[in-house]
């Protein structure tokens, strides 16, 4: 085992490949090829579009996580669908778990290290800055950053409806 590990480490690409491989049969469903360029943990629930680029990701938690074509991550990027419930029979929290699910639109792209945590939906074509914690929905074509993340800017509807009816995707 610590020999093939080593083996992998001289060989990322090979390494990539027994990734994606492994994400396509846990997850739900999906749409021909999906690229995977670093650490990258997804769930049954998870249900994957057309083009999906993973730099590092990880959904955790039960919830149902879907995402658009096209989609794109940075690295370490966290999708959480389930908390503890606060409101419970004890104090911090008790035994159960509260469930979200996520929405992820058509042509998102996520800087590094951002969070989103479960009951919100990112719209088509929307940008989430690197650090940014996403709490509530995005709207589409929105360009969001910060904790909590905020809408600060929008794509230029035109320019981005115009790539996209030409199918220029990356």
């Amino acid at each position: 085992m610590i020999m093939i590990r080593k083996v992998l480490l001289f060989f990322p690409k090979l390494w990539y490949k027994i990734l994606e491989k492994r994400t396509l049969r846990i997850v739900h469903s999906h749409q021909g090829e999906v690229s995977i360029h670093g650490w990258t943990h997804l769930t049954p629930q998870t249900v994957l579009g057309k083009n999906p680029n993973f730099n590092g990701l990880d959904v955790s938690g039960k919830g149902k996580v879907v995402f658009g074509d096209n989609f794109h991550s940075g690295k370490d990027c966290m999708i959480i669908t389930d908390f503890h419930n606060y409101e419970g029979d004890a104090i911090p929290y008790d035994d159960t778990c509260i469930t979200k699910n996520v929405t992820i639109g058509d042509n998102v792209w996520f800087g590094s290290r951002v969070i989103v945590l479960g009951g919100v939906t990112i719209g088509e074509g929307a940008i989430i800055q690197a650090g940014a914690v996403v709490v509530k929905d995005i709207p589409p074509c929105g360009i969001a950053g910060g904790n909590p993340a905020t809408v600060f800017k929008y794509r230029d509807k035109e320019h981005y409806y115009s790539l996209k009816a030409q199918g220029k995707f990356h």
